[in-house]
């Protein structure tokens, strides 16, 4: 498959810290290298294990020394605590966004899988809230260049500027904020996902659910879906130009655990930053009550970083699932199936492209 360096970096790119007063002020580039599973001179995986490497250089270690026995609030500190009886103190180990930049480096080559086989097929994730400030997005027009023409990651430029406002103040008082990210998938796919255990949605929830700092999820109406009747609720079918389409999309874009071809339409809850400079009461390992105020270079409000994270992680369950649906279903010939939506017989035709061929 053909990928570059630079494909990767531009998702790097933005993740990394250091971008704007309301994210962490810890500078790192976050400059990648292809240490194995593609040929840098021509652009190719070669069907090995791809390795990426991304030095951490930014680093204060000392800024932890009183969270080496006092718990942060809500933090993983405890927890992780209880249950290894030791942890990584310095930058939090495993519990540290810093992790997340994997799943970003992986979600940029799923990312271009995705491009390969199902052109037309789009991630695009944006804050659509920031404590009580909410945004007006159309979710089948806004772009990339719109989500990334400002600071917190907003394509309504109205919202994005009182979010801003928002996430500095709280910044300056030495507190943190949450707030939501929406991702949506344009010209996803139909038949993406399985019944039962395997469920589109199923796995979406358990990706972005993985991410730091989530506490929420919903597909399509979501909670709100649950105090409507059926007869409001239900997407009700249409043909559209030989296609079977949805008039309405309460169902995000996925029904009985299948992607239906609509829109994909999640949004992921992320609770404040746990680690904040405000003072807070708490417990040591020792078991005595003490306070704490707590050191280092936090995110204020950690959702403009988490746009891209969340597109990572949502474009790896549907690399994988796209793979498991080609091999299950497309390898043999479908002949006349019962579906009348023509986009099953065509949707998958770029696999003969020649940016996914073998070569000599």
């Amino acid at each position: 498959m053909e990928i570059s360096v630079e494909e990767i970096q531009a998702e790097l790119d933005r993740r990394r810290p250091g971008q704007s007063r309301i994210t962490t002020p810890r500078s790192e580039t976050d400059t990648c290298t292809i240490e194995a599973g593609i040929d840098n001179n021509i652009g190719r995986t070669l069907g090995s294990p791809i390795m990426i490497r991304v030095p951490n250089k930014d680093q204060r270690s000392q800024d932890y020394g009183q969270m080496e026995v006092a718990y942060r609030p809500s933090h993983a500190d405890a927890t992780y605590d209880f249950k290894y009886g030791i942890r990584a103190v310095a930058g939090g180990g495993r519990s540290s966004a810093r992790e997340t930049i994997g799943r970003v480096a992986a979600g940029a080559v799923a990312k271009k899988l995705l491009k390969l086989m199902v052109p037309g097929c789009e991630i695009l994730a944006y804050v659509n809230r920031v404590l009580d400030i909410d945004s007006e997005v159309d979710h089948n027009t806004f772009t990339l260049e719109q989500v990334e023409s400002n600071p917190v990651r907003c394509p309504d430029a109205a919202a994005a500027d009182l979010m801003y406002t928002a996430i500095d103040n709280v910044r300056k008082t030495g507190d943190s904020c949450g707030g939501e990210v929406t991702c949506v998938v344009r010209g996803c796919p139909v038949g993406l996902g399985a019944p039962v255990f395997d469920k589109l949605e199923a796995e979406l929830a358990k990706a972005v659910m993985s991410l730091p700092a989530t506490k929420g999820f919903e597909i399509g109406s979501g909670f709100s879906g649950s105090a409507m009747l059926g007869s409001t609720h239900n997407d009700h079918f249409e043909m559209r130009d030989g296609q079977v389409r949805t008039k309405t999309n309460r169902s995000g874009g996925v029904q009985g655990g299948i992607s239906n071809g609509e829109n994909i339409v999640l949004r992921i809850a992320f609770k404040p930053t746990s680690t904040i400079g405000k003072e807070q009461s708490t417990v040591n390992r020792s078991g005595e009550d003490i306070s704490l105020r707590a050191k280092g270079r936090h995110d204020p409000c950690v959702v403009p970083r988490a746009v891209p994270m969340v597109e990572a992680m949502v474009a790896l369950v549907l690399a994988d699932h796209l793979l498991q649906h080609v091999a299950q279903c497309e390898v043999l010939p479908r002949g006349d199936g019962p579906s009348p939506d023509e986009r099953v017989r065509s949707q998958l035709a770029s696999l003969r492209s020649p940016a996914l061929q073998h070569t000599g």
